[in-house]
């Protein structure tokens, strides 16, 4: 009998219930399962599982941040008791002392004063245990350390995880160079997933930027999980099984490739394109996802078909890249997404379109009534996935209007 452990996997706040969702798709590639998924808490969901379970998810979540396996849970009153239940656990079954660690701390009402004098009582306690047992003690290395332990307090009870991911897993490995402030490919997953897109469903991102929804699209198509490319903390590990690691990826069936593109993408900006296109080699993808320099005002549905249009709309200085300079950022962005939304009217009857934003009002710009919205975090950034139900009607509404009642 295997021995079974307690997970948390933590992710954008708003996916929980994706993640929940994932998890349980993942769960059901192993017979008989062993994947119990449990409570979903703000923040991430808890599962419960073997050991190379956590490979499983590692490998094929396009949603977790990470994969946290819970070394110890109990009630504290101050930093001497997490201190205490920390030097209990049996760490050097996990890793050795030749290995470098990192300590990260969060807390939601803990009525400790310093996080940081406690991430320091859950180091020395790792460093201790293995300085009684061994006379040596690993290292700390904040960069790129080797293991990974999370604290979490709330106001009663302390929990210590060791990470089993290492990076953080919507670093896919393929992202060879980047835009401003590009989406987290786990957060365009979950935008994908929200939308309701699958795979032959024609999916259009018109600002596309460095591709990461057009990305991971492409690579649910092709049947490549988002975790081929990377290495895991857990391949580090004491107990870590390669047979076992080699047999899980040794299950991957590829998809056959489409024939005729069902993704798209186009920005304003030639270098965006170039850089979509790079990324896409990198990840992988070996089919044909066509990609244009257009303005988003100027573009039309890339398929007969009605599909899902999923973006997220720059704001600022991007809209400008090409702009008026003469406008200022306001009268821009109003001018952007009136001559966006009559595009959107005129040439999208059918489609369904996805705007992801931290613009709360960008239903007013658009002039538009959304059919959804769905609250979403951007790390601390508060956003909204705005669904657009494209009538065909409107294209002969907006062109019987007269001209005065613009």
């Amino acid at each position: 009998m295997k021995t079974r452990y307690s997970y948390f996997c933590p992710c954008p706040r708003g996916l929980e219930t994706a993640l929940a969702e994932e998890l349980n798709e993942i769960a059901d590639l192993k017979s008989p399962k062993t994947i119990h998924v449990h409570t979903q808490v703000p923040g991430g969901v808890h599962f419960s599982g073997e050991l190379n379970d956590a490979y499983r998810v590692n490998l094929h979540s396009r949603i977790a941040s990470r994969v946290l396996l819970r070394m110890a849970h109990g009630g504290y009153t101050n930093e001497n008791d997490i201190y205490d239940l920390t030097l209990e656990q049996p760490w050097e079954d996990w890793f050795g002392y030749h290995h470098t660690i990192r300590v990260d701390v969060t807390a939601v009402k803990s009525p400790l004063k310093s996080l940081e004098f406690t991430t320091l009582k859950i180091k020395d306690a790792i460093c201790d245990r293995f300085r009684d047992q061994f006379t040596q003690r690993p290292s700390v290395d904040t960069k790129q350390p080797d293991m990974r332990i999370v604290g979490f307090l709330d106001a009663h009870n302390y929990t210590v995880y060791l990470d089993t991911s290492g990076e953080a897993l919507f670093k896919r490995g393929w992202r060879l160079e980047t835009g401003d402030a590009p989406l987290r490919e786990n957060l365009a997953a979950g935008l994908l997933r929200t939308s309701g897109w699958k795979p032959g469903v024609p999916l259009f991102d018109p600002m596309c930027g460095s591709g990461t929804i057009l990305i991971e699209a492409a690579q649910m198509v092709a049947g490549i999980p988002p975790g081929m490319r990377r290495e895991f903390a857990f391949e580090k590990f004491a107990a870590f099984n390669e047979e076992e690691w080699q047999d899980i990826k040794k299950s991957i069936r590829a998809n056959p490739l489409p024939t005729e593109p069902t993704i798209f993408g186009s920005d304003i900006s030639g270098d965006m394109v170039s850089m979509t296109r790079n990324n896409l080699n990198k990840a992988g993808i070996k089919f044909e996802v066509p990609l244009k320099q257009i303005e988003a005002q100027e573009i039309k549905a890339p398929t007969e078909q009605p599909g899902i249009l999923l973006t997220n709309p720059p704001y600022g200085e991007r809209i400008g890249v090409r702009g008026d300079q003469s406008f200022e950022p306001d009268d821009l962005a109003r001018e952007f997404f009136a001559a966006f939304s009559a595009t959107l009217k005129q040439r999208f009857a059918g489609w369904s379109v996805f705007l992801f934003t931290a613009d709360l009002g960008l239903p007013k710009l658009l002039r538009l009534k959304e059919s959804r919205k769905t609250p979403f975090f951007n790390g601390a950034l508060e956003c909204r996935l705005f669904r657009f139900d494209m009538v065909a009607g409107f294209n002969r509404r907006e062109a019987a209007k007269p001209k005065d009642a613009e």
